[in-house]
Formats: C-alpha cells, structure tokens, sequence
C-alpha cells in the first residue's frame, strides 16, 4: 500500500515515475495473491459447487470432503510444489534478475512451492481432523 501510494505521489506531484515501486508492487501483489489462495484453502472460503454433497448421509460426505483433498493435496504437490520448484531451479541456474529491482526471479517464483506446501499442510490437518467423524 505505501509502494502504491508513493508510485502515485511521485508520478502525479513530481512528474517522475519510478521504476522499482512499481515493479516492487508487482511482485507484492503475486506474493499476496498466491498466498492469499493458500491461506482461503486453509480457511475452506474457495470456490465449490455443493451439489453432491447435500444429498449424501454425513458419512460419504465426510469419505467426498477426503476424496477432494485427496486430490487437491495430489495437484498442489504435483503442480504447486513439483512444478513450482522447478521454476524457481530454472529461473535461478538461468541468473535471471528484474530489470528495476536487480532481484533474482526465482525469489519472487518462491511463493509458488511455499504456498503448495501450506495447501497440502491444511489439507492433511482437515483429513485429520475429518477422520473423528468417520468412527
């Protein structure tokens, strides 16, 4: 917000854009939007279409919410930390860096494996924590 609120100042009051905060505010904005998923994950807040589960007796709705975490732990690993590391092993054997911040890309990537770790850690937490209904 005080990256934004500078940029601003400096480009209408000063007449004289700068570079960085507008690449910083960017990056800021990947880092919280990608973490802001992870952390709606956790929170259960995301997207869902409840049409199957409503019409199931509360045990095969306790085994689909473990079916669907299941799966969202298999595609977070595979996509999200899998293939986010790659990302991050690519873009840092490469020596890519910003043009205005001289930052190594692969940090700004970094928030794609972390927040695919934090997905399959509230995803197994609600596995779990589901499980005691199933007895």
């Amino acid at each position: 917000m005080i990256v934004l609120l500078r940029e601003v100042l400096s480009r209408y009051l000063l007449n004289s854009a700068s570079s960085f905060t507008e690449e910083l505010s960017r990056f800021l904005f990947i880092w919280i939007g990608i973490l802001g998923a992870a952390y709606a994950a956790g929170q259960q807040t995301h997207l869902a279409i409840d049409i199957l589960p409503p019409k199931l007796n509360p045990v095969n709705r306790v085994r689909l919410r473990i079916g669907i975490n299941v799966l969202i732990i298999l595609f977070s690993l595979t996509v999200l930390v899998i293939g986010g590391g790659n990302l991050v092993y690519v873009n840092y054997l490469l020596g890519q860096y910003s043009a205005a911040l001289n930052l190594p890309l692969s940090f700004v990537y970094l928030v794609v494996p972390i927040s695919g770790i934090l997905v399959i850690y509230y995803k197994v937490n609600e596995i779990i924590y589901s499980k005691k209904y199933l007895v």
